[in-house]
């Protein structure tokens, strides 16, 4: 087919710069807001900190278009001596922004004390093994989860053994090497089930009390049995009373199941909430303000204005490198402009949206009873305040409000809607909280099935199924009935 060049007509909608860089902003939380103003701060000299100051000749100045016809009688008024010498050329020609977004970032980790794995080789030393239970051991220590339980099968270490390191031994002598991992600290590192995990942590207790051996005896013996709450069967198999196996089971529970995150437990990070919106109520009504962080006062760089300014004043005629220095002057004021507009637009639309999700759960925000939030989805509010859900999505994604009752996500005022027997329709967080006050107020002898659940919530004039029950229970990280037994 031959090659051949057409004219066509194409309508299409693209967003602007500026468009693209307020809904990112629009998105970010106060912290990382923070963080992307000191960015910008560091990329672009042209911005400032503190109030704007009005400047309506600047601001003309800047709005204007430097095209060729525009500039031809501008550029004799030119002079940037005292700026830039004749000689040198642009940094910012010197320089090319071509990532792209899905570049990988490579940053050099900062290690902070001695990992899981360093603490246990550091215990293996004292063993005195020869060269080869030396690898074996330091592999098993490698071959451990986080939780400190050793997941691969010792077939599978054997052949790793004989193809990574040329170390020929058999399944026997490798779970010698396990049981001595075994006797490590913390108890119970290198167990393979959690079984065998709180076996050995019982094992290792120094009291041999009546309670301890029956411990013993119900995780070896009874494991499947007590996972279950079986209570009734351990009793009648092992003849002791409800009381004896309550100790028991004290004793079981003081265990630890994840033996390899009690030594990073430390070393966490705590992650501090930075609320967005301060809500505060005072003789029944509601002030909402913006977090100071979250509004920073910017302004242009009063030395910048100064170099427009001076090219106004001057009536030499400006070299080339002294016209690309004007170009970089204005592509920096520009974009400190459109960076300063695009974080006033963030704050009108933070408060624009919040104030609508605010007046909407009014009654809640007043007394802070759960079952007073109503139904109320992301579409809702973006009619309201005539935006797009798109955009309304971006404000309540990672934003906290702080209230008198806690500091909240926005997004978890955002609820589906259920109808009652008179046809009123009401917010799942509703039944949620209703839900969560059955379980709390049940019999833990015996607890309420997602059968009995539906019923109660039904009798109160909730039209709400048993597996509906189920799915907010379990989004509720509530247990079923069987494993809420208590004795």
């Amino acid at each position: 087919m031959a090659l051949k060049q057409t004219l066509s007509f194409k309508l299409q909608q693209k967003l602007s710069p500026q468009q693209i860089q307020l809904m990112k902003l629009l998105q970010l939380p106060t912290v990382a807001l923070e963080q992307r103003i000191k960015e910008e701060m560091e990329s672009n000299p042209a911005l400032d900190e503190g109030k704007e100051e009005e400047d309506d000749e600047f601001n003309n100045d800047l709005s204007d278009e430097y095209d060729d016809d525009d500039r031809s009688e501008a550029e004799k008024e030119f002079n940037f001596d005292d700026y830039i010498d004749d000689s040198d050329t642009p940094s910012y020609k010197l320089t090319a922004n071509n990532h792209s977004k899905d570049d990988e970032e490579k940053h050099i980790p900062l290690s902070v004390g001695a990992t899981f794995q360093e603490m246990l080789e550091s215990q293996i030393v004292l063993f005195n093994l020869d060269d080869d239970d030396h690898e074996i051991a330091l592999h098993i220590i490698g071959s451990l989860d986080d939780a400190g339980y050793l997941r691969r099968e010792i077939s599978a270490i054997v052949d790793d053994l004989a193809f990574t390191q040329n170390i020929i031994t058999d399944e026997k002598h490798i779970e010698k090497i396990v049981q001595l991992i075994q006797h490590l600290d913390p108890a119970g590192v290198g167990a393979r089930t959690l079984q065998e995990c709180l076996l050995i942590q019982l094992k290792r207790k120094k009291n041999h009390s009546l309670i301890t051996k029956n411990a013993q005896e119900i995780i070896e013996h009874f494991f499947e049995e007590f996972s279950k709450k079986h209570y009734a069967k351990i009793i009648e198999r092992l003849q002791i009373s409800e009381e004896d196996l309550r100790l028991v089971i004290d004793e079981i529970l003081k265990l630890n199941p994840k033996p390899g995150n009690s030594s990073t437990d430390n070393s966490k990070t705590v992650q501090h909430i930075v609320p967005d919106f301060l809500l505060t109520v005072e003789d029944g009504k509601i002030d909402i303000t913006l977090n100071g962080r979250n509004a920073p006062d910017l302004k242009v760089s009063r030395s910048y204005i100064e170099m427009i300014e001076g090219y106004k004043a001057q009536k030499d005629k400006p070299s080339k490198s002294q016209k690309d220095a004007l170009m970089f002057v204005k592509q920096k004021l520009d974009s400190a402009k459109w960076f300063i507009d695009a974080i006033k637009q963030r704050q009108h639309t933070l408060i624009l949206t919040v104030n609508a999700i605010v007046e909407r759960q009014k009654n809640y925000f007043l007394d802070g009873d759960e079952t007073q939030i109503v139904p109320m989805i992301l579409k809702d509010i973006a009619e309201e305040i005539e935006m797009d859900i798109s955009t309304v999505s971006r404000v309540v994604n990672s934003k906290y409000i702080q209230t008198p009752f806690g500091t909240f996500l926005l997004k978890t005022f955002f609820s589906e809607s259920l109808s009652t027997d008179s046809g009123e329709e009401v917010s799942s967080r509703e039944v949620k909280k209703i839900l969560q006050n059955a379980i709390e107020d049940e019999s833990k002898k015996k607890p309420l099935t997602d059968e009995k659940l539906s019923k109660l919530l039904n009798d109160k004039g909730y039209n709400i199924a048993r597996r509906t029950i189920a799915k907010y229970r379990e989004q509720l990280n509530i247990p079923v009935a069987r494993l809420r037994k208590e004795i």
